[in-house]
């Protein structure tokens, strides 16, 4: 099947693909968009649908370790490590460990922070320029404490933003409960974070395809790569169920499968699966007005039209789609400890999918250099909605060699 040549192959159409091609088409580049389902059916689809800087922290935190330990004695925590020894677990765990430092820490945010700023701004700038309802709302990110402990580590970690230009309050239990009547039970506190927003994910990508194809982009389904075609340090095209694509260069954006398709380059992208669960419940009443963090149970409340989505949990499985019912469970009774969440909840949907997480936390985007026309966009962990606009920036910069939006040192990857 022959395929017209592109300026710029992206592989992926979650909402990383598509932000590239969409900043690339207003920089006049001629794009074309592969993906072996349907834009915005991986990942993207089941994204809690948060845009908040405010969690601009990279998962190897100092103080990470101890608590990461505590979890995994819990079959019900938020984190999870499947016991399946591997060469990549064990060589993305060394990195993990060795990220896990102030120096690290600190570069990560200020990368992290500033990805995440523009591409708020850029959120409501689309929201209101598109002419299409992605369900753009920002009314800020209620954290809630069921401890003292819970709250204080998360007014530290609203401190350690702040110092980035993200402003939040601590407020106490009564504040906590007039700001979201739905919260119900024995509470401590909580951090509210004015600034944040959130939106519906797959109306999202869908509105951002529309307006890339609207500026010439051509996005392809069910075209699943098998294989390259490669010489001279280049890429020359890729071949998919519907045909070879060729390009003057291309861009990786294959969140947790980027690991896997990398191989078949003979590089290496040190991307691990990290598995989460959401699912989407009918209402319950009190419905939440505002995106709610419960911090001890790290699970995500985002109110919808006309449902609730509970999302939480973090395995690290690499590409397992298996679903536990006792991470289900978990998210379930977390929720029904600070909501009125019947016991028999009614659960319209359960989406399971893998976030793309690098060992220090922060996506890598930039050439690689084992190939002089290829792009990777990938790693993006929990953060690929909240930071997709800016990394469509940073692609579209690095290929049309403008002045950059953004520092890409920290992004390298090569970094590894």
């Amino acid at each position: 099947m022959a395929h017209t040549k592109a300026d710029v192959l992206i592989i992926g159409g979650g909402v990383i693909g598509i932000s590239c091609a969409y900043y690339l088409s207003l920089q006049g580049v001629k794009a074309t968009v592969i993906d072996k389902s349907e834009p915005g059916l991986g990942c993207s689809y089941g994204n809690a649908g948060w845009i908040t800087p405010c969690f601009a922290l990279p998962l190897p935190l100092p103080g990470m370790l101890i608590k990461s330990l505590k979890w995994l004695a819990d079959p019900m925590s938020p984190l999870h490590i499947q016991p399946k020894p591997s060469l990549l677990l064990f060589r993305w765990m060394f990195r993990f460990l060795r990220s896990m430092n102030w120096k690290t820490a600190h570069r990560s945010i200020q990368a992290l922070t500033e990805i995440s700023k523009f591409s708020l701004s850029e959120y409501s700038r689309m929201s209101q320029e598109f002419g299409t309802d992605f369900g753009f709302s920002q009314k800020g990110l209620l954290l809630v404490g069921l401890t003292s402990e819970g709250v204080q580590a998360a007014a530290q970690e609203q401190e350690l933003v702040g110092n980035y230009g993200i402003p939040g309050t601590r407020l106490d239990e009564a504040q906590v409960k007039e700001l979201e009547p739905a919260l119900t039970g024995p509470l401590t506190g909580g951090v509210y974070f004015p600034n944040e927003a959130h939106c519906e994910p797959l109306a999202f990508v869908r509105s951002l395809a529309q307006k890339a194809k609207e500026n010439g982009v051509e996005i392809v389904s069910g075209a699943e790569v098998f294989d390259f075609e490669v010489g001279s340090r280049k890429i020359h095209s890729v071949r998919t169920t519907r045909g070879s694509f060729y390009a003057d260069q291309f861009v990786l954006a294959t969140g947790s499968w980027s690991n896997a398709i990398a191989r078949t380059l003979k590089i290496r992208v040190p991307v691990l699966g990290g598995k989460g669960y959401a699912l989407i419940v009918k209402p319950f009443d009190p419905k939440p007005q505002i995106p709610l963090m419960l911090i001890e149970k790290k699970i995500a409340v985002t109110p919808r039209k006309d449902s609730v989505r509970l999302a939480g949990t973090l395995e690290l499985v690499n590409l397992d789609f298996s679903i536990n019912p006792k991470r289900v469970d978990s998210i379930i009774a977390g929720s029904q400890l600070c909501m009125n969440v019947p016991k028999e909840l009614e659960v319209l949907e359960l989406w399971r999918g893998l976030r793309p997480c690098t060992p220090d936390g922060v996506p890598v985007i930039g050439y690689s250099s084992h190939f002089s026309n290829l792009i990777l966009a990938t790693g993006h962990q929990m953060l690929g909605l909240q930071s997709a606009p800016g990394t469509g920036k940073l692609v579209a910069d690095l290929v049309t060699r403008v002045q950059p939006q953004f520092d890409p040192a920290p992004f390298c990857a090569e970094r590894f």
